[in-house]
């Protein structure tokens, strides 16, 4: 976390608003909570959801699994994408030569966010709504805005159970004065003897009312923390149709793949939103690879995607890939994210 440089005037601050000051201090430095998991070929290291001490402790992004660092032969997939976080910022901003991130969008790795809240609409500034994989969160003035901080009330009840090469998150959480309850499970596993990795998951309605809402899976690529650009192969198993005109000096569309038209510096921000995936699960897939590090992997997923889009800078390219979230009352949700990883010939 950044920590403001404001100087300390200890004379002025009561022995209560002092001890709060430290405790905050303290808990801004203090190392988040983590696992590492293996199966020999994988190495994964991820945050572990934690309402006092986690490192992400905003209301963007699911609390869970999210996976910082994942490394195969030699070569490291996710990364931290900024330089610094600020808490004044909305989603993120360049600032001189750094990148820095506001609270909301500071994860790193294949994280999931639930885009659409639960109770919003129902709800007068300062009453509650739930944030899947987050909580019971204070509604603000105006619109949602999904890259914009909100108190956690209630961020409900996480347990993690380990293995060598898995774990498990279970997130419950019950409301029933705004009439939803769920209980949302991740389990990641390290496939034995492969180099895969498979996230599945699960969400209960145990509520009153049906839960409607999307999710995907950002992954955010940090290749060896080299630029996005030329090197890097986007490839799916149709065309993309682009819904806006990208900017093509910076990417366009050629067959069933994304290219860069540059390397990425500055403040280069190269972005498609793209349909032609179709009604089937095997529209969700995409081989994202770059040459010049020798890294690839394919990913795979068991639900159609309603739409998707691609966002990159000089530190980071990220699919976001949407799927439909529906569940009556007492019915489960189930969906699988697959990951194959392999190396290629360094250029």
């Amino acid at each position: 976390m950044h920590i403001p440089r404001t100087p300390i005037r200890v004379a002025a601050l009561s022995m209560a608003a002092l001890f709060v000051l430290l405790a905050t201090l303290s808990a801004q430095v203090a190392s988040p909570p983590e696992a590492q998991i293996s199966n020999g070929l994988l190495t994964a290291r991820m945050y572990l959801p934690d309402a006092k001490n986690g490192y992400y402790r905003s209301t963007r992004f699911d609390w869970s699994g999210a996976v910082y660092s994942l490394k195969h032969d030699g070569n490291e997939y996710y990364g931290v994408w900024y330089d610094r976080i600020d808490p004044k910022v909305t989603n993120w901003v360049f600032e001189g030569d750094e990148i820095v991130s506001g609270l909301c969008s500071a994860l790193a790795g294949p994280v999931n966010e639930f885009q659409t809240p639960l109770g919003w609409d129902d709800a007068q500034p300062g009453e509650t709504f739930i944030k899947l994989g987050v909580g019971v969160l204070r509604r603000g003035e105006g619109a949602y805005n999904r890259f914009v901080h909100y108190d956690v009330l209630d961020p409900g009840t996480w347990t993690v159970n380990k293995g060598s090469n898995t774990i498990e998150f279970i997130q419950k959480l019950d409301a029933p004065s705004l009439g939803y309850g769920y209980v949302y499970r991740k389990v990641i596993t390290l496939v034995a003897g492969k180099p895969e990795m498979v996230i599945a998951q699960s969400l209960t309605n145990t509520g009153a009312k049906p839960i409607h809402s999307e999710v995907y899976n950002h992954h955010f690529m940090v290749m060896n923390k080299q630029p996005p650009g030329p090197d890097v192969t986007i490839r799916f198993p149709y065309a993309p149709k682009p819904t806006r005109a990208p900017n093509t000096a910076l990417i366009d569309v050629a067959g069933n793949e994304l290219v860069y038209a540059k390397q990425l510096s500055g403040r280069d921000q190269a972005v498609v939103t793209f349909d032609g995936f179709g009604t089937t699960p095997a529209g969700a897939e995409m081989v994202l690879e770059n040459k010049k590090v020798g890294a690839g992997v394919r990913v795979t997923a068991d639900r159609p995607l309603i739409r998707s889009m691609l966002w990159s800078i000089r530190s980071v390219f990220a699919i976001e890939p949407y799927m439909a979230v529906d569940v009556e009352p007492g019915k489960e949700f189930n969906w699988k994210n697959q990951f194959e990883y392999y190396s290629l010939p360094r250029k």
